[in-house]
C-alpha cells in the first residue's frame, strides 16, 4: 500500500514537472508589451510575467496589477490593485510574435486593436 502511494506520488510529480516545463502560449508576450489602441487613439499597456502576474497602464495612464490565468484558450485577467475587482476579463491569447496585431474587445466592450511590441515600452 505504501509502495503504491509512493509510485502514485512520483507519477504525479513527474506529470507536474512535464506540465511546468511546457512552454506557455503566452511566452512570446513575456518581456514585451501588449499595447491596446482604443477608437479615440489612446493606448493602454499590459505586461505579463511568467509567474501569473501582470502590471498595466490604462489609457488614462492609471496603473493597475493583478493575476492572469489561461482558460479555454483565452488569457484571463483579474485585477487586484489599485483595488480588487469581482470580475475576470478574458480575451484571445496572442498567436503571433513581436509585431503581430489583432482585433479584440476591451473590458468596456469597445473594439480595440492590440499589438505585441518588443521590450517593456
Amino acid at each position: 500500500m505504501i509502495r503504491s502511494i509512493t509510485v502514485l506520488a512520483l507519477a504525479a510529480s513527474l506529470i507536474g514537472s512535464v506540465a511546468a516545463a511546457a512552454p506557455s502560449p503566452l511566452a512570446k508576450a513575456f518581456g514585451n508589451t501588449i499595447v491596446s489602441t482604443y477608437p479615440d487613439g489612446r493606448t493602454a499597456r499590459l505586461w505579463l510575467q511568467p509567474g501569473g502576474t501582470y502590471t498595466a497602464q490604462g489609457r488614462r495612464h492609471d496603473p493597475s496589477s493583478g493575476h492572469w490565468s489561461l482558460k479555454g484558450g483565452k488569457v484571463c485577467l483579474k485585477q487586484s490593485k489599485p483595488m480588487w475587482t469581482p470580475f475576470t476579463y478574458c480575451t484571445a491569447v496572442p498567436s503571433g510574435g513581436v509585431g503581430s496585431s489583432w482585433s479584440a474587445k476591451a473590458v468596456t466592450g469597445e473594439a480595440i486593436r492590440v499589438k505585441l511590441v518588443a521590450g517593456r515600452g
